[in-house]
């Protein structure tokens, strides 16, 4: 090698039929997986909303300044978390399967992304849903006066329904790599 091709910074063009330098072949890849965890996010959230509006409160009773919830109070908090699993598996699948088919530049990238992307949208959506909720009962209780009823708040029980929109979105990515691929080959 010459001393002028070790010392030509990295920034130059690569004189036609020389191979890109190293950065520049990166780039495509890391905007695509960028794109992929920011359109998670942006689904995550709108997730969260919809959450939210389909999901009932379930509705107890202050007394002593305490919140308590009768029988169907207390099954109203487990449709919090069933709500949250439903719209997870659907906007993860759904997610999942327009990005592989979309942004499939490389499938590996596309796979990290997603994996990353869907953890992301998920905390996303359970904090947004969360936020956009009833406030935590029991800090209304605690100045309410007695049978004042209150809605209980959207929350999510235990972390594994956390892993509903990463299981969505790998379904979708796997439908379209895998059910789609002559499809993909015959458009490349």
């Amino acid at each position: 090698m010459s001393e002028q091709q070790l010392t030509a910074p990295l920034s130059a063009p690569a004189p036609a039929g020389e191979p890109r330098s190293g950065w520049s072949l990166l780039l495509p890849y890391a905007v695509q997986a960028v794109a992929i965890v920011a359109i998670f996010a942006a689904v995550g959230a709108l997730a969260g909303v919809v959450w939210e509006w389909v999901w009932t409160p379930p509705v107890g009773v202050a007394v002593h300044h305490q919140w308590l919830q009768d029988e169907a109070g207390l099954r109203g908090n487990f449709s919090a978390t069933g709500t949250y699993v439903l719209v997870a598996v659907v906007a993860g699948l759904v997610t999942g399967a327009v990005v592989a088919l979309l942004l499939d530049r490389s499938e590996l990238v596309t796979l990290v992304a997603v994996v990353a992307g869907a953890l992301l949208a998920g905390w996303v959506m359970q904090h947004v849903g969360s936020a956009l909720g009833p406030a935590d009962p029991h800090h209304i209780a605690a100045s309410a006066q007695d049978e004042t009823r209150i809605p209980g708040s959207l929350v999510v029980s235990g972390k594994s329904a956390l892993r509903a929109f990463p299981a969505g979105a790998l379904l979708g990515l796997t439908v379209v790599f895998l059910g789609f691929s002559r499809l993909r080959q015959s458009a490349r």
